[in-house]
C-alpha cells in the first residue's frame, strides 16, 4: 500500500509538471494583459513600469523558470487584477464551489442510483423504460439552456427560489459556508440542480445498467433457489457487485464538478472558482488561470488515488497491484 501511494504521488508531481508547462505556454500565447492593465491615456514610461513590475518583459522560459520555482515554494503568483497571491484567490472561492459539488453529488447518489435500481429491476415495464427513456434529456439538454429554464420556472414565474447569489453564510472554523443557513440552502439548491442532472441521468443509467446484468448472474439465481428474500438479494448480492463502476464514476464526476461548473456558476452568479476562472480569463489575468488549472489537476489526481483505494474495500479481489 505504502509503495503504491508513493509511486502516484511520483507520478503526479510528473504529470503536474507536464500540466504547469502546457497551460503556462498557452497563457502566455494568449493576449496582452498590460492592454487591460494600463489604461489608455498612461505614458510609455508608466506602461513600461508596469510590465517590469509583473516580471512580463522576460523570456517567456525564464517566466516559466520563475514560475516553478516559486510554485515549489507554495507561491503560484500573484493575481494581475486584484494584487493579492493567486492561490489566496482561489482558496477564498473555493468553499462556494465545493459546497455546491457537494450538494450536486448528494443529489445524483440521492436520485440517481435509486432510479437506477428502479429501472434496472423493471426494465421490461413501463417505469423502467420510461426513467431509461427520461435519462437521455439529462444527456441532451444544454447546461446553460437548463440553468435559464430553472430560473425562469422556479424564479420568476412560481418564485419559490432566489436565481442567484449564495445567500447568508456562516464561519465554521473561519471559513465561510452557507448551508448552514435557510437562505444558503435556498440560493444553493437551483445551481446544484442544474448542475446534477446530467449526473443523475450518468448513474441512473449506469446503474440500471449493472442490474439488468446482474441479476442474470448465477450467483443470484443461487441465492434466490435458497430461498433468501430480494430485499437481501439486492443489497448484498447486486447492488454491492455494482458499487466499483457507481463509484468511480461519481469520484470521478466530483472532480470534474469542480473543475468545469464554471458554465453553472456565471448562470447563477455562484461567487464560486468557476466564476474567477471565467472573469480571470477576461482579464488576462494569468497567475490565477494557471493556478486555478494546477489545483484543479491536482484535485483530480488525489480523487483518482482515492477512487483506486476504494476499489480494494468495496472488492477484496481488486489488488492494488494490479493498477500501477
Amino acid at each position: 500500500m505504502i509503495v503504491y501511494i508513493l509511486r502516484r504521488m511520483v507520478q503526479s508531481f510528473l504529470v503536474l509538471l507536464a500540466v504547469s508547462l502546457v497551460v503556462f505556454m498557452a497563457v502566455y500565447a494568449v493576449g496582452d494583459p498590460i492592454e487591460l492593465l494600463v489604461s489608455a491615456e498612461a505614458s510609455d514610461a508608466d506602461r513600461q513600469a508596469m510590465i517590469k513590475r509583473l516580471g512580463l518583459d522576460l523570456p517567456v522560459w525564464l517566466q516559466y523558470w520563475s514560475f516553478l520555482t516559486r510554485a515549489f515554494q507554495g507561491d503560484l503568483g500573484t493575481s494581475f487584477v486584484h494584487g493579492i497571491p493567486a492561490i489566496e484567490l482561489i482558496v477564498q472561492r473555493f468553499p462556494a464551489t465545493f459546497e455546491l459539488v457537494v450538494v450536486a453529488i448528494g443529489l445524483t447518489c440521492l436520485l440517481g442510483i435509486p432510479l437506477g435500481l428502479i429501472a434496472g429491476l423493471f426494465n421490461d415495464r413501463p417505469l423502467g423504460r420510461g426513467l431509461m427513456g427520461g435519462s437521455v434529456l439529462g444527456f441532451s439538454l444544454p447546461n446553460f439552456w437548463q440553468g435559464m429554464m430553472l430560473i425562469l420556472m422556479f424564479a420568476v414565474w412560481l418564485q419559490w427560489l432566489p436565481s442567484s447569489g449564495r445567500g447568508d453564510t456562516v464561519n465554521v472554523l473561519g471559513v465561510p459556508l452557507s448551508l448552514f443557513t435557510a437562505d444558503g440552502w435556498s440560493h444553493v439548491m437551483l445551481p446544484a440542480i442544474n448542475l446534477a442532472l446530467g449526473n443523475i441521468a450518468l448513474v441512473l443509467r449506469l446503474t440500471a445498467t449493472g442490474v439488468m446484468e446482474a441479476k442474470t448472474q448465477e450467483y443470484v439465481k443461487f441465492a434466490r433457489a435458497k430461498g433468501i428474500s430480494e430485499r437481501r438479494i439486492l443489497t448484498r448480492h447486486i447492488l454491492r457487485n455494482i458499487l466499483i463502476p457507481v463509484v468511480t464514476v461519481i469520484g470521478m464526476e466530483f472532480g470534474t464538478l469542480i473543475a468545469y461548473s464554471t458554465i453553472t456558476e456565471t448562470v447563477f452568479a455562484w461567487p464560486g472558482m468557476g466564476k474567477l476562472l471565467i472573469d480571470s480569463i477576461y482579464k488576462l489575468d494569468r497567475p490565477v488561470v494557471v493556478a486555478y488549472v494546477m489545483l484543479v489537476t491536482f484535485i483530480f489526481v488525489m480523487i483518482n488515488l482515492l477512487v483506486d483505494l476504494a476499489y480494494a474495500v468495496l472488492d477484496p479481489r481488486v489488488q492494488l497491484q494490479e493498477a500501477q
